[in-house]
């Protein structure tokens, strides 16, 4: 595990191996400094030899304190864990700095000549050194919880984005069959009133525009001008029903079209305007489809039919909700009584909520 660098960063949340070479040295260095000091070594040979015993002694207590914090993060991966790991790691560094000692003081007092100190010189040494070595692997665990958080936090916005992006699809999928119910209702007011030709006709230019619907059916937005193509579309269909007398002012400057909208949203509002209100030749509908400061506004004179067709309740609610989840901005909805006005906001890509 030590010497594979994949293991490594998984259990550790980083490559420590530079990391443990420096620490290694870095704390040999001072327990040689410590161990000197209590024993008031002077020349360079008894400096050297306790150097050795410091740096073998540091690489055991290391390699140890690594493995029990490796074992209690397999054994503790939660969050609310962490105190309990932690507690058990820090009792862990105790004990082995201890037992190291001990076990290689007994050890190292068996060579003939060698002298490890005294009991009391080296209990005092022990104290800084675990706190220097807790104070070492507190890098680690800070370390590992810095990642782990940053982790959880992106595990919890995917979380947010599988959410929201099911909900995306249940809209989507909502908005599709609205449209089939309401072309289906315009068809057959077609055969009704008109030719077998006419109603074939309309049959050819509904599939052209399910075929638009398939291409944008994984789509949460797309460009205004491809959403217009479908917008016209749908009123040159309308348009064979009802003549001259549904009526279309276009006013969309060239610089707007690359602007995002969310699919479908124009094409409801001009079918929510043809269905709800009369069109005849002594009524005629005008629909004013405006840009103007990077927002789109359908505008109509409300012209209301005695009779209503049957509703799926589906057209602004739909689109409101895409809206808010996207973007998070929301429609602006106007009835005077005179005149209904719907605003939609265009979306510039950096505006886009990052959602899949």
């Amino acid at each position: 595990m030590i010497l594979n660098k994949e293991k490594r960063i998984k259990y550790l949340g980083f490559d420590d191996f530079w990391f443990s070479i420096v620490g290694i040295l870095i704390l040999s260095a001072v327990t040689t400094y410590l161990f000197s000091s209590a024993l008031e070594l002077v020349s360079l040979t008894e400096a050297v030899i306790s150097w050795v015993v410091s740096l073998l002694f540091t690489i055991i207590d290391w390699v140890i304190n690594r493995g029990v914090m490796i074992y209690l993060r397999r054994k503790y991966p939660a969050f609310h864990e962490d105190v309990k790991r932690i507690v058990l790691f820090f009792l862990a560094i105790t004990c082995t700095v201890v037992l190291v000692d001990f076990i290689g003081g007994t050890l190292l007092s068996l060579i003939p000549g060698f002298h490890y100190g005294d009991k009391v010189s080296r209990i005092k040494m022990l104290l800084p050194i675990i706190l220097i070595t807790i104070m070492t692997m507190a890098i680690y665990e800070a370390i590992y919880y810095n990642i782990r958080l940053k982790k959880s936090i992106r595990q919890e916005e995917k979380s947010k984005q599988a959410i929201v992006q099911a909900q995306l699809d249940a809209l989507r999928n909502q908005a599709q069959p609205h449209f089939f119910f309401n072309t289906l209702n315009t068809l057959r007011d077609i055969i009704d009133q008109n030719s077998k030709e006419d109603a074939k006709e309309f049959v050819d230019k509904l599939s052209d525009m399910y075929r638009f619907l398939l291409e944008a059916g994984n789509t949460n937005l797309i460009s205004l001008r491809e959403e217009l193509k479908f917008a016209k579309a749908y009123i040159h269909i309308q348009s064979e029903r009802f003549g001259t007398n549904l009526k279309l002012n276009w006013d969309i400057p060239e610089t707007s079209l690359e602007a995002m909208i969310v699919p479908m949203s124009l094409q409801l509002l001009l079918e929510n305007a043809i269905k709800h209100n009369v069109i005849s030749k002594a009524k005629p509908l005008l629909i004013n489809v405006v840009v103007k400061e990077n927002r789109l506004t359908v505008d109509n004179r409300i012209q209301p039919k005695s009779t209503q067709l049957p509703s799926t309740k589906v057209g602004l609610a739909n689109i409101e909700k895409r809206y808010r989840l996207i973007s998070g901005e929301s429609l602006e909805i106007n009835n005077d009584g005179n005149r209904f006005r719907v605003t939609l906001p265009l979306v510039k890509v950096s505006h886009q909520k990052d959602y899949p």
